[in-house]
């Protein structure tokens, strides 16, 4: 099934042509109510949209085909009310998406459920340590940018973002303000193909640079101080902030702030439907259970079936407060 929000798409995920799972039948405050869900293209964001779907079932809800789009059209079918809720708005990534989109007029961020979200820019140790390659202003140099040409270009091949997703406006901006523009060339496509390809070209040893976030199953298979030794760049610099401080407490600045996952849904659903708009804003999910879903998302645990099971053994680990939330969301008036 595809949708039309203006002239942007957005499709129900089937997965292969799998199912999705009923709801509970359940009696609850949210019975005979129908609830459209939201997320972002990656596979790996299905985690958390599935533990949520859990609670909202558990308070009778009937929670729909969660529908995929790209991150702006995401936001905009929050704020039109063409879905209620996502649980894949990275703060502050995603801040101008929120904004275009109408904002806190129409939209409310209820709940970071996830802290902690790191991104950065990595390539291989082997490179690195032979070269002593720490930073990004050193591919300012075409010697050093060269050693990372995977396509005879003379530029190094930067494995990056998804046209349309938030990181994609970072690395954009990080080519200007580090005057890289001359020897690098930003990689993009379908995220999770290119880095498919740029682990192949490490496995054969040949160097590599890529953009990744955490949490995500890449950095289980080329992990930082082992495989791969994250880059630093010269300064801060995020779009539309010219106070952004991407600097951590340890010295290092990988370019990139550290995100929160909001949980974002339409002001006019929360509105009517106070259990659910309560239970949105009560779940919590360490980044360390979220990593550990990305795993076994890379080791074939990849349909919906496998989704939903992932968070129903999340929860099982976790039932007495998993419980708490829903009791509590069933009192919310």
């Amino acid at each position: 099934m595809i949708r039309k929000l203006g002239c942007i798409a957005f499709v129900a995920a089937g997965l292969g042509g799998l199912a999705v799972v009923p709801a509970l039948a359940a009696d609850g405050p949210g019975k005979g109510v129908e609830i459209n869900p939201i997320k972002g293209s990656p596979a790996n964001a299905w985690f958390q949209h599935m533990v949520v779907q859990l609670g909202l079932e558990k308070l009778g809800y009937t929670v729909n085909e969660t529908k995929e789009a790209d991150f702006p059209a995401l936001h905009l079918a929050v704020s039109s009310g063409d879905a209620d809720y996502t649980v894949n708005h990275w703060k502050p990534l995603h801040n101008a998406f929120f904004d275009k989109s109408g904002g806190e007029s129409v939209m409310t961020r209820l709940n970071p459920a996830i802290s902690g979200a790191g991104q950065g820019y990595y390539i291989d140790k082997k490179t690195a340590d032979a070269h002593g390659i720490t930073s990004m202003e050193q591919l300012k140099d075409p010697e050093i940018a060269k050693l990372f040409d995977s396509d005879g270009d003379g530029k190094a091949n930067l494995s990056g973002c998804n046209p349309g997703w938030g990181c994609e406006l970072v690395i954009e901006h990080h080519l200007d303000s580090y005057g890289l523009r001359d020897t690098v060339e930003h990689d993009q496509g379908s995220y999770f193909a290119i880095m498919a390809d740029t682990i192949t070209r490490y496995n054969e040893g040949t160097p590599i640079i890529y953009y990744t976030w955490t949490p995500n199953w890449i950095s289980d298979v080329l992990v930082p101080g082992t495989d791969v030794s994250p880059m630093n760049v010269p300064f801060s610099a995020l779009p539309s902030d010219s106070d952004a401080d991407t600097s951590q407490p340890d010295g290092s600045n990988p370019g990139f702030a550290v995100n929160d996952v909001f949980v974002v849904a339409n002001n006019d659903f929360l509105e009517d439907n106070p259990a659910a708009a309560k239970f949105l804003s009560l779940v919590k999910i360490p980044i360390s259970a979220v990593n550990a879903a990305q795993v076994r998302l890379k080791n074939g645990e990849n349909t919906l079936a496998d989704f939903r099971q992932q968070a129903e053994d999340w929860v099982a680990e976790n039932q007495t407060q998993f419980d708490a939330w829903v009791a509590e969301a069933a009192q919310a008036e």
